[in-house]
């Protein structure tokens, strides 16, 4: 009997609307990815409003996940849900209509916040729903969800562009997630739970999303202007110091901080926490740069560049439908390792294919990377979700897989605006398709060592994870991953 199956109907008619919001919101920034070399044509687009356009949505959809699940503990989640999904499809409509690319950015701004604070109340949501086992499949068939609409944004958008050409092409492809938005928004209306009263007292620390949204917006604006790294080094400094200090006084004064006290004080949740950033993060930014460079430098079609792509969402479903069974036999630290030590290869192997390889036979091989690497993804992103969210101390459990979603969304913003930028600005100056084979190469060198990273962390954590503390609940294949990138 499947997952599904198990579920009451009301449960389904629940999750049907809860995946359907996952899908919508997901499945836009990677038809925007194969999108992006079309838009900066036809709106004449510079490098640094590409890079807000891009990074922009993860940026906004971050700072909106976690004080939107305290907005949907206090007052309910439906009247939530509906007006985030209202301001995705506004979003989505204003950026189809955009004669200018800072209107885009604008827009997109807008669709990211609506999208933050969709997710949280479906996050919120199913965990009111749903207890148990039920709750784990549940969970699990959202990140399968988010999976699938990544894996089927490249080609249908390059689908859209090729058939309608460049300029309606692109704002097709911008407008499509507005019908599915709609649909959603009409069945949450009529199906999910009636607003219930909540803990008024849970707050929303409003200080510290500032300080957080500021520190990332300064973290990301060097890569963007390419200009005054110290200024901005120092300001983020004071702005982390402010809001380490900010989040202590709060818990102090007991009310409930950004940052669940208890969250910190768990090493193993924070360490899969960074990796799960890291992944995430180097997975969209590499994707983006990929659009460009196999559209903007090889010259193929939004179609053929999508089909060079495609091959990493056959991977990643490929390996996702069996990571579980390794995670039970060699533990999840040891998956979770060879995981992401595959994509650090795939990405390194891109790059110097990038360099060495001539423009005939380039796709191909890129297009074997990117099966690599979505194999990498698949054995990776289920096992860390499932070690992060277990490692999470009981009292802050309700607040942990929206810190998660958060810190990933952070990271992606930051690695889409520093490999994007230093793709985009090292181009500028590059001679031809040499120069901007050696910018593919500093950008794959950059996603590289962002993987680097979280490779080191799952190598030095000795904490050990076999089979024997495997959850209790296994990850099965409905499981999937976690907000796959």
């Amino acid at each position: 009997m499947s997952g599904v199956e198990r579920f009451s109907a009301r449960e389904r008619r629940v999750l049907a609307v809860c995946l359907a919001a996952g899908f919508t919101s997901l499945l836009d920034q990677s038809v925007l990815n194969i999108a992006v070399p079309a838009l900066q044509g036809a709106l004449s687009a510079d490098a640094s409003q590409l890079q807000w356009i891009v990074a922009g949505y993860s940026l906004a959809f971050g700072l909106a996940l976690v004080p939107g699940g305290r907005l949907g503990d206090v007052y309910g989640r439906k009247p939530f849900f509906l007006a985030g999904m209202a301001l995705f499809v506004a979003g989505g409509v204003l950026s189809s209509c955009a004669q200018d690319a800072w209107l885009v950015v604008a827009a997109r701004l807008f669709q990211g916040l609506g999208a933050g604070l969709v997710n949280a109340q479906v996050i919120g949501t199913i965990q009111d729903v749903f207890t148990g086992a039920a709750r784990a499949r549940a969970l699990g068939m959202y990140a399968v969800t988010a999976g699938i609409a990544t894996a089927l944004g490249p080609p249908v958008g390059g689908a859209l562009i090729a058939a309608a050409g460049a300029e309606p092409g692109w704002r097709l492809a911008v407008l499509l997630n507005v019908p599915f938005a709609v649909a959603t928004l009409v069945a949450g209306a009529r199906f999910l739970p009636r607003p219930r009263p909540g803990n008024a007292q849970a707050g929303l620390d409003l200080p510290g999303v500032a300080l957080f949204a500021g520190l990332t917006v300064l973290i990301m604006l060097p890569f963007i202007r390419s200009t005054g790294y110290l200024a901005y080094g120092a300001g983020a400094a004071a702005l982390a110091t402010a809001l380490v200090l900010q989040q202590r006084a709060r818990a102090r004064s007991g009310r409930r901080p950004l940052v669940h006290p208890a969250l910190t004080r768990s090493a193993p949740y924070a360490l899969g926490t960074t990796v799960a950033m890291a992944q995430f993060g180097a997975s969209l930014a590499s994707g983006m740069v990929l659009a460009v460079f196999l559209q903007g430098e090889l010259g193929l079609s939004a179609m053929s560049a999508a089909l060079v792509m495609l091959p990493q969402a056959v991977g990643m479903g490929t390996t996702s439908t069996f990571a579980w069974r390794l995670v039970r036999r060699y533990g999840e630290r040891r998956v979770i390792t060879s995981g992401l030590a595959l994509s650090a290869l795939s990405l390194l192997c891109g790059g110097l294919a990038t360099l060495y390889v001539a423009a005939g036979a380039l796709p191909w091989v890129l297009a074997l990377c990117q099966l690599c690497a979505g194999a990498a993804t698949g054995f990776t992103v289920a096992p860390t979700q499932a070690q992060v969210l277990r490692h999470a101390p009981a009292e802050a459990a309700g607040v942990a897989g929206g810190i998660l979603q958060m810190s990933q969304r952070m990271a992606a913003a930051v690695c889409i605006s520093a490999v994007s930028g230093l793709y985009l600005h090292s181009s500028v100056s590059a001679a031809g398709l040499p120069g901007m084979r050696e910018a593919f190469w500093h950008a794959s060198l950059a996603c590289t060592a962002i993987v680097s990273v979280g490779l080191l962390i799952s190598v030095l954590n000795r904490r050990p994870h076999t089979a024997a503390a495997a959850p209790s609940v296994p990850l099965a294949p409905a499981q999937g991953r976690e907000l796959a990138p």
